[in-house]
């Protein structure tokens, strides 16, 4: 069952992260690389199964940002209950994400 890229505010990822794995790309709107990865994650949600896949603005979630030490964009963090599994930095194809993922 495939699932769906969504953004969502800085608020709603502490939340999130607690409810099982988590892929959060921190992101900006005038990146390019971004862009293409966005593209590349809508692929991924097509295969992978178990994760949500959530987008976060790095512009303007900045308290977000810095909490969770993101340096620059993209970057991408998997979380599985609450706890940071891995990070990945810049763009990247999709099966590496899905080996991320799995």
């Amino acid at each position: 069952m495939a699932v769906e890229v969504r953004e969502i505010k800085g608020e709603e990822l502490d939340q999130l992260v607690n409810q099982g794995k988590v892929l959060v790309d921190f992101y900006s709107k005038t990146c390019g690389p971004c862009k293409m990865l966005g593209f590349v994650l809508k692929d991924v949600a097509k295969i992978v199964d178990g994760v949500e896949i959530v987008t976060i603005d790095f512009d303007t979630n900045k308290e977000t940002v810095e909490r969770y030490s993101v340096e620059s964009y993209p970057t991408m963090i998997l979380f599985n209950n609450g706890q940071e599994v891995t990070r990945i930095k810049g763009l990247q194809q999709k099966p590496k994400i899905i080996q991320m993922i799995s």
